[in-house]
């Protein structure tokens, strides 16, 4: 082991009463336990709580974070860890490894980091977990677009539970999760990692995978903020061009509402900047706003190198002690994913009088807070995590294959939710299939196996440096899962054409088998990676939202050759489908449904599973009308002074099943109140079909007159409700007048008299019910406190 430095003048320890250090005091306060422990640490003790380190990154291949290679200075852990260390980055994410002896190595460094510094204090270790564990062989369930696809945030909860149960086992302290960016250009690559392109619908579903995910005692880490799905062109680490008024509207509701409701431990900044102002040295954003306004109490990490990005892409720092300083002053308390900045350059911001120590003083007590409430500092802090508890260490051998990360409860609750998340677009009523005796599967994915994993999922993030090294979990392909769901049919697949790339040789082959077939499934899409690797993903942005490669050639294909053809999407991102809008038979839209995804689909084409997905995105119709979303004023919609029609083919919330359910007994209880009172009207849902069901009940407010220009309409509420077949519910609302609150032209949030109307709808474009209301009384300020959401009440109706 390293041996013990010699503390630094003014490091002394604080023993209490008992002999035992303060720090250690289990009854004394988070923020106590802290502060003893500030006043006995030297400056380099501190800041090295600051920061994390990243071991073998530079090792493993391929980039899987921005400038990873031109960034990393790999540490020498010789000389940092007697001062002691902040954060271990990745220690399962970075290469492929058995969990079992990821733990076991993992427990390993611990012991050294606390037996090397004279505090004995372990490093806090996070990892990704967008779409589940980013490790070896754990569970890939569906990417964010599809939980919000889901509208169901209690599933979304469960399934962040099971994830942090996962981490929490083998010695995780905090995962990179989830994504709150509000889809504001579809051309981004990352889409598929957030949850839409509505801010309620954002807010609600990530808020309830930070309650997830912090249940098991896993710090959530919400990102990116704030701006980042903003950038101008839909471009990867780009400029944000917006207003004010939209950065409060739009993309900060959704933080704002997971602080509030949430409680999550962690933030972590975005690489853009908004007006010339980079979110890492946006001291207005990350200590006014979110500490001082929301009272946010958890940490600030960097998005990987982003406090470097400060001086080498952002131009704002001369160098690395002023981009430090710059950081830090702002608000940004952890230097991740190595240490770049909060190393020797914050100590020499200091030696010159750029940083006052207080300020070190002020992250360093956040950090050492938050390890307190992990159990870090306790003295009977034990590193062995649950998943190697009672087993004998030594025998290496005999750990391999110890830990299950997927387990067949994942494995189901993964299945769950990606059945929710399928959202049928179109049917002519082929769907569900009568049993076809000959089913052609035609296309790019129609056979491959990670079709229907994100970028963010550990086969595609860090498994595709790997190839040699085997999948680590069961990926049926969508052909395996049709040969599965129809045991007595005759199925074959051709590939017709790659995801990308510009071969079109195989499209005669795929109209042969398509004209010897009953049905055709064409599954298209995506390919997820990083960096350009993919056509979707992290740094995968798109020219336009035509399908990539020869798709569009092998559709154009399908639908000329005369049998019924079922379009099947995988994809991370919403596509132009052309005169398959019109022409398909049905549409199957996926957003990367995770390891269960191929059965999902099956399971929908064979009526096994009713569809309930809407859409959390619109579907553009044409390539050219970027950026646009639902969520859009008048002038943003289809005129006759542009030649660019921006209306959709499916539009946010559209989504179809095998069951009609009508809407009705409308009663409306109080449609007029004060700008300080609510709402309160019912009606009826039934399920007419003949089986049983799920509806998403929709409400949206439209102010068709405001101080300042508003979107058309916009989602405040949603309910999913499932009804057996003839059931029928009773739906109660009280909607508080905050709902119609916006910024106003001070930029203050308010709350205006006048006229407004509720759509009570099943999507954005298709309103059930349509409820006139008025407030009444004077405009009335609103803050942080405001109430965020409808109250729904589902009650059971009798015939």
């Amino acid at each position: 082991m390293i041996g013990t430095p010699n503390p630094e003048p003014g490091g002394t320890s604080t023993p209490a009463a008992d002999g035992v250090p303060a720090w250690r005091d289990t009854a004394l306060s988070p923020r106590a336990r802290a502060d003893a422990l500030i006043a006995a640490m030297t400056l380099r003790e501190k800041t090295a709580q600051l920061f994390g380190v990243w071991v073998g990154a530079s090792d493993e291949g391929g980039d899987i974070a921005p400038h990873q290679h031109e960034m990393e200075d790999p540490p020498d852990l010789d000389t940092l860890l007697p001062y002691g260390l902040g954060q271990l980055t990745r220690p399962f994410g970075t290469a492929p490894v058995d969990p079992a002896l990821g733990a076991l190595s993992l427990l390993r460094s611990q012991r050294r980091i606390a037996a090397a510094n004279r505090f004995g204090i372990p490093a806090l270790a996070h990892e990704e977990c967008l779409a589940g564990f980013a490790a070896w062989g754990a569970t890939a369930y569906p990417v964010p677009l599809s939980w919000g696809a889901a509208f169901n945030p209690a599933l979304v909860r469960r399934m962040a539970a099971a994830i942090g149960r996962d981490m929490r086992a083998v010695g995780v302290h905090q995962g990179l999760a989830p994504v709150l960016d509000v889809v504001r250009d579809a051309r981004w690559g990352r889409v598929e990692e957030t949850i839409g392109e509505d801010p309620y619908l954002v807010g609600t579903i990530a808020t309830a995978y930070v309650q997830g995910l912090q249940s098991a005692g896993i710090v959530a880490t919400l990102k990116h903020f704030a701006g980042y799905s903003a950038s101008r062109a839909g471009r990867n680490l780009a400029p944000v061009g917006m207003g004010p008024r939209e950065r409060a509207d739009v993309i900060l509701p959704p933080f704002e509402m997971a602080v509030r409701e949430g409680r999550p431990g962690s933030v972590m900044h975005a690489y853009t900047d908004t007006d010339g102002i980079p979110s890492a040295a946006d001291e207005t954003l990350l200590t006014g706003l979110l500490r001082d306004t929301w009272g946010f109490d958890g940490t600030v990490v960097a998005d990987y190198f982003g406090i470097a990005f400060l001086k080498a892409l952002h131009g704002v720092a001369e160098d690395w002690s002023q981009a430090a300083a710059l950081a830090l002053t702002s608000g940004v308390d952890v230097e991740l994913p190595t240490v770049k900045t909060f190393g020797q350059p914050l100590l020499d911001a200091v030696a010159t009088g750029l940083v006052p120590e207080r300020l070190i003083d002020r992250a360093l007590r956040r950090v050492l807070v938050q390890k307190a409430r992990l159990g870090l500092l306790d003295p009977d802090w034990n590193p062995v995590p649950d998943a190697l508890a009672g087993t004998d260490l030594s025998a290496v051998g005999g750990l391999r294959g110890l830990v299950d990360l997927d387990r067949p409860a994942n494995r189901a609750l993964a299945a769950e939710l990606a059945e929710q998340a399928v959202v049928l677009l179109r049917n002519d009523g082929l769907l569900p299939l009568s049993r076809p005796t000959r089913i052609a599967v035609i296309g790019p994915n129609a056979d491959e196996p990670t079709a229907v994993l994100g970028c963010y999922a550990f086969p595609v993030h860090v498994g595709s440096q790997h190839p040699k090294v085997p999948l680590g979990i069961e990926l049926p392909t969508l052909y395996e899962a049709l040969q599965a769901e129809f045991p007595d049919g005759e199925l074959w697949t051709v590939r017709g054409v790659g995801i990308d790339g510009e071969d079109a040789s195989g499209i005669e082959e795929a109209v042969r088998a398509a004209h010897r077939a009953d049905v055709v499934v064409l599954a298209l899409g995506d390919r997820a990676g990083l960096f350009g690797r993919g056509t979707s993903g992290e740094g995968c942005d798109a020219a336009t939202l035509e399908l990539p490669g020869r798709q569009n050639e092998l559709l154009d294909a399908m639908l000329d050759c005369g049998t019924p053809i079922v379009v099947t999407l995988l994809a991370g991102r919403p596509y132009v489908l052309g005169r398959a809008v019109s022409e398909a038979a049905a549409i199957v839209q996926c957003f990367f449904p995770g390891e269960a995804g191929t059965q999902a689909v099956a399971g929908v084409l064979s009526g096994r599973v009713n569809p309930s997905g809407r859409l959390p995105v619109s579907i553009p119709t044409h390539t050219g009308v970027q950026p646009s979303t639902y969520l859009a004023a008048r002038l943003a919609q289809a005129s006759e002074v542009s030649s660019t029609d921006p209306t959709p083919a499916y539009a946010f919330g559209h989504g179809l099943g095998y069951s009609e359910f009508t809407w009705s007994g409308l009663a409306v209880e109080r449609a007029e109140t004060g700008t300080d009172g609510e709402f309160r009207l019912a009606f009826d849902l039934r399920n007419t079909g003949d089986r049983a069901g799920s509806e998403v009940v929709q409400l949206y407010l439209h102010d068709p007159v405001a101080s300042v220009v508003q979107p058309v309409q916009r989602l405040v509420g949603y309910r999913r409700i499932a009804l057996a077949a003839g059931a029928a519910c009773r739906v109660e609302l009280v909607l508080p007048a905050d709902l119609a609150s916006f910024t106003g032209r001070e930029r203050h949030r308010i709350v205006e008299p006048g006229a407004l109307e509720l759509r009570i709808a099943a999507s954005s474009t298709d309103a059930r019910l349509c409820v006139p209301l008025r407030l009444t009384g004077p405009v009335r300020p609103l803050d942080h406190t405001r109430r965020l959401h409808p109250t729904v009440t589902v009650r059971a109706s009798h015939p």
